[in-house]
């Protein structure tokens, strides 16, 4: 295969995932899938190792890419079968993400394997939006290990039933599901058009030859980094049952293009909901080496065949069951990159932004009748050549925020002001992304947890730059915690203002 029939067929296969995502934000029903776009799509080798992926949420699709491998082979596959999983300790993230995964066969062989994740707002958590301050996993909703809930193409709906039965609104999460469902029927037909039309390479050779084109342009951008130890550590600022400053270090090794990244010296997992499966803690990881790939480089399993993680076992970031980790996938994962990121800026300073506002920003609300979940944005860190970018999501996480016709037409409450946070980005010479302000006006009576960081620990700068703003959550004018759950009235106001990103290069320059 030569150089343009492997870019025609990179191509492809990521079109098939893209053509996934959009079958998937056109038939789902839920805002937080719909408008947010919080879903990823991919597709995977009959190894479980990545083979293609949309530009989608990298906290998902790096989880599925270190995940995938065991998945695959810790289960009896039958064309026609889909599976459906969220569990954090069987290759999920947190409970909300719920992920449905398909074998693809042709005249009985199996080629591929087709997988979509999504985030539901609604996964059986005694806590409006399912982002509850929880201690254990159990607490965090309906834990889904894989389960066939499909077979010969069509979906066993009893057993959708019965894992839909004790949410808010079953009707809406079944139909989520079931747009999930029919997004891998879509992709496995795809991936089958695309065999079939193949004549003169088989899709196996395809793919090899693919991962090891992004073997090769990894090992050579791998090598050119400078050889040596690189160490940084930063703090999350609570996991809101009481544990403070809780300590996340990278020792970084690279040695002739293979790299080490050591998190013995973090610490050990917490009681509350921050920590991270492996899955998650990979995601940061290979995210963050990613970034230094060219952009040109296809997305594959090969790309990360030269970075090792060593980290302890009931570690934060190697949690151990039953641990509780709804917030490790969002907040704690932020912090990771972070960190890989500030060792990474010692060993090459020029290339590596400030740190960016570090937070998800989440907000979960909603009562018996009704359930709701965002993330907001907020400042981007400065780099070298750029100013950061004002009010955006940053790293592991690129949802949308909702709309606010639709907030005030699904929910009882009313956005009063959405607006750039000015003057939270730090001072430099490029100076700091702004955060966002988002004011909520609740109708009826609610419940609200909110899961932030960084309200305690500003974003650090780079290089003389100066630290961004820390974010505040405020209800009626009153401070509140980085990590709560509220009961709010009709009238009641929730301000939430997240942080601006670090500025690079000294003010006065």
């Amino acid at each position: 295969m030569n150089a343009i029939e492997l870019s025609l067929f990179a191509s492809r296969i990521n079109a098939i995932c893209g053509q996934m995502g959009m079958a998937l934000q056109q038939t789902a029903i839920s805002p937080n899938i719909r408008d947010r776009l919080d879903y990823s799509c991919a597709i995977f080798d009959v190894n479980g190792q990545l083979c293609a992926q949309a530009a989608h949420i990298p906290v998902h699709l790096g989880s599925m890419a270190y995940a995938m491998h065991d998945i695959v082979h810790h289960h009896e596959w039958y064309e026609g079968d889909t599976i459906i999983l969220n569990d954090p300790f069987m290759g999920g993230t947190h409970l909300p993400d719920v992920t449905l995964i398909s074998p693809v066969y042709v005249d009985g062989e199996l080629h591929a394997f087709i997988a979509n994740r999504a985030h539901h707002s609604d996964i059986g958590a005694d806590t409006p939006g399912s982002m509850p301050i929880s201690q254990n996993i159990n607490e965090e909703g309906l834990v889904i290990s894989p389960t066939v809930i499909g077979k010969d193409n069509k979906l066993i709906n009893y057993i959708l039933d019965e894992i839909v039965s004790g949410f808010r609104n079953p009707g809406l999460s079944k139909a989520d599901f079931m747009a999930q469902f029919s997004v891998n029927q879509i992709g496995s037909h795809a991936i089958r058009s695309l065999i079939s039309s193949s004549t003169d390479v088989s899709f196996k050779q395809s793919l090899d030859e693919l991962n090891d084109y992004a073997r090769r342009l990894a090992q050579a951008t791998f090598q050119s980094l400078p050889e040596g130890k690189f160490s940084f550590k930063d703090v999350m600022d609570d996991d809101g049952l009481g544990n403070e400053n809780i300590t996340i270090q990278c020792l970084i090794t690279i040695n002739n293009g293979d790299i080490t990244c050591d998190f013995s010296g973090t610490s050990n997992q917490v009681k509350g909901n921050i920590n991270c499966p492996m899955s998650v803690t990979a995601a940061a990881v290979y995210y963050c080496f990613r970034c230094l790939l060219p952009h040109y480089l296809h997305d594959c399993a090969g790309s990360f065949d030269f970075i090792q993680l060593r980290i302890p076992d009931n570690n934060l970031l190697n949690a151990s069951y039953p641990a509780a980790v709804a917030a490790g996938n969002v907040e704690t994962s932020t912090r990771v990159v972070d960190v890989v990121l500030g060792a990474l800026a010692k060993a090459i300073p020029e290339k590596i932004p400030a740190a960016s506002h570090g937070s998800m920003n989440n907000i979960a609300m909603g009562s018996d009748k009704w359930s709701y979940y965002e993330t907001i944005g907020g400042g981007m860190g400065a780099s070298k050549n750029n100013n950061g970018c004002d009010s955006i999501q940053t790293h592991m996480t690129n949802t949308l925020n909702t709309p606010v016709e639709i907030m005030e037409t699904h929910y009882p409450m009313r956005i009063k002001k959405y607006a750039v946070r000015r003057n939270s980005g730090g001072k430099g010479a490029n100076h700091g992304g702004d955060g966002i302000i988002r004011h909520y006006q609740f109708l009826e009576d609610a419940s609200v947890t909110l899961l932030t960081e960084r309200r305690y620990h500003s974003p650090w700068g780079l290089n003389c730059g100066e630290n961004g703003k820390a974010g505040a959550n405020r209800l009626n004018d009153k401070l509140l915690p980085a990590k709560t759950t509220i009961h709010v009235k009709p009238k009641d106001e929730l301000i939430v203002e997240t942080p601006g990103g670090g500025g690079f290069g000294s003010p006065n320059n």
